[in-house]
């Protein structure tokens, strides 16, 4: 990463707690060695280097962040989920749209017990059932539709990529925003914070456009900080279409300085929005102070990533993520 990059990123500030779980190294070593170099071996079983690659990641780590009090127990599933959200990004980055969406119709008919692993005939299948019996224990039926919800929003925000990539054309900024709020994949751990609190909130919460609201600012801000953090990744692996610092760069013809000042003015609304509906919550009732913990949980997100994230090869380095191609082929594509 270099120098004007590392200046832009720390511009980036949050008002926020930041709080880690301290089960974060036992659930590390967890993924390094009982998931990666183990369960999920057959991925990449030929080539420890990937593997290294996965574990420098710190998926517990950043997942210790998004849920600093879960117990172990709880903890363990937002570990599972976050490696795979990066061994499905990985692998399906180079993909169709077509062939995500079946990837899509299985992944999500797994995680609603439509179907088994070994009938859903996609890689990460039998990953996607145990991640299923994990949840079910902790959170409510309605709560796992979210949870879905927000996994076909990710889906949906990846096809939407490939589109633009294979174009090799920019959206608009708007639209960049929308698809990146997307596939960000921030969304479907928004919606298992009741993995955190233990309390599901009704509905009616969950649909008041205020709070609506303050998940999208969440995202986006997420977006923001992420776009400018990766731009260095997302040269290297031809993802510029879709990354908004390169769209506002690409529409304002500016230079990246130019650009990374607009997004951080752009992320600085966000911020101030956020703030502004935290501070002036409308009356929930019974459910206020329940639902005031919920929006300090989504604050939490965004610290914790920054820093976590901060000190990441993935996206610091161009050594710190597997090539697409090897990850398209692990497994020999679509199957198990």
């Amino acid at each position: 990463m270099n120098t004007t990059n590392i200046l832009a990123i720390s511009q980036f500030h949050y008002p926020f707690p930041m709080l880690k779980n301290p089960y974060a190294e036992a659930m590390q070593e967890i993924t390094d060695n009982q998931w990666i170099d183990g369960v999920y071996l057959s991925l990449y079983k030929d080539d420890p280097d990937t593997r290294t690659k996965y574990k420098m990641t710190k998926t517990a780590h950043i997942a210790a962040h998004w849920f600093p009090t879960a117990a172990l127990e709880r903890l363990r599933p937002a570990c599972r989920l976050m490696l795979w959200t990066l061994y499905n990004d990985d692998k399906y980055e180079e993909y169709s749209p077509e062939e995500i969406s079946f990837i899509e119709q299985q992944s999500l008919s797994v995680l609603k017990g439509e179907l088994s692993a070994g009938d859903a005939g996609i890689p990460l299948g039998g990953l996607l059932a145990t991640l299923r019996e994990e949840l079910i224990q902790f959170v409510s039926p309605e709560s796992m539709g979210r949870f879905t919800e927000g996994l076909q929003r990710y889906f949906n925000g990846l096809k939407q990529e490939q589109h633009y990539k294979a174009l090799k054309t920019f959206p608009a900024v708007e639209e960049s925003l929308a698809i990146r709020e997307d596939s960000l994949c921030l969304y479907p751990f928004l919606e298992l914070l009741d993995l955190e609190t233990g309390l599901s909130l009704p509905d009616e919460v969950h649909q008041h456009p205020v709070i609506k609201r303050l998940k999208v600012l969440t995202v986006r801000m997420m977006v923001c900080f992420n776009e400018v953090q990766s731009f260095s990744k997302d040269e290297a692996t031809d993802a510029i279409y879709y990354n908004v610092l390169k769209v506002i760069q690409h529409h304002g013809v500016l230079s990246f300085e130019e650009a990374c000042r607009q997004i951080i003015h752009m992320h600085n609304e966000y911020l101030r929005e956020f703030q502004y509906l935290q501070h002036f919550l409308p009356d929930f009732g019974p459910w206020q102070d329940a639902v005031v913990n919920r929006i300090h949980y989504f604050s939490m997100t965004l610290n914790g990533w920054r820093s976590i994230s901060s000190g990441l090869d993935r996206y610091n380095s161009l050594q710190g993520f597997p090539d697409a191609q090897t990850a398209k082929n692990a497994l020999g594509g679509r199957t198990e």
